[in-house]
């Protein structure tokens, strides 16, 4: 099982090649695989950067929180890029976004999944409502229907991220045709008063919430 950390900020748009540029340094000249750092995505969404942070093990557990050991020099050559999202930061930690919901199917994930990053905006306190209409969904068949391996629900001040595992060759196969299912169409409208496009003047479709990647780490031992 893998443990997900999220980090939200804002970031300069057009900015990724050089956020990038630095972690893929780091992340060759560090072994961030020691600090239990088994992947990393780094994703861009309008003016948002989201840092996805893999770990083998929890780690409440493990204690092992830090992604690098090169932290201090990443966030200063990042500083000009990336920047506190929440309007109530006082130190990094508040940059880490809080998971109110986790599903997976019982049994062995497939080895081969591919992981999507939705992004919106949550209304406040609506994150037990959000999880209520996921767990509603997630107790039939729609997971099943779409291949999915894992779905984690985070949120940030007024941002919601929605990471959303699923077998690759199910993911491809149902990209486009999720509005063939009305029992998809049910779970967008039930979540319709909570979650809103992170710009709605720029949405035009489910697709136009999904976050881009630009960097990508996965440790090779």
């Amino acid at each position: 099982m893998v443990f997900r950390n999220v980090i939200v900020c804002h970031m300069v748009p057009g900015s990724e090649q050089i956020v990038g540029g630095v972690f893929g340094h780091y992340d060759q000249a560090t072994r961030p695989q020691d600090l239990g750092v088994i992947g990393r995505y780094l994703l861009s969404h309008h003016d948002l950067y989201i840092h996805v942070i893999e770990r083998e093990q929890d780690p409440r557990i493990s204690g092992q929180t830090r992604g690098l050991p090169a932290f201090q020099k990443i966030a200063e050559e990042i500083g000009p890029y990336v920047t506190p999202y929440p309007r109530y930061w006082k130190n990094p930690s508040d940059s880490v976004a809080k998971e109110f919901y986790h599903w997976a199917p019982e049994g062995e994930p497939p080895a081969d999944t591919t992981l999507t990053v939705i992004v919106g905006r949550i209304k406040p306190g609506a994150e037990p409502d959000v999880a209520r209409v996921f767990g509603e969904s997630d107790a039939g068949s729609l997971p099943a229907d779409l291949g999915v391996t894992g779905r984690w629900l985070y949120s940030i001040d007024d941002v919601y991220v929605h990471l959303l595992e699923q077998e690759s060759s199910v993911a491809e196969a149902t990209r486009d045709r999720h509005g063939d299912k009305p029992a998809f169409g049910k779970v967008m409208q039930d979540l319709g008063p909570y979650i809103e496009p992170y710009r709605p003047e720029k949405w035009q479709g489910p697709q136009d919430s999904v976050a881009t990647v630009f960097y990508r780490w996965q440790a090779q031992d």
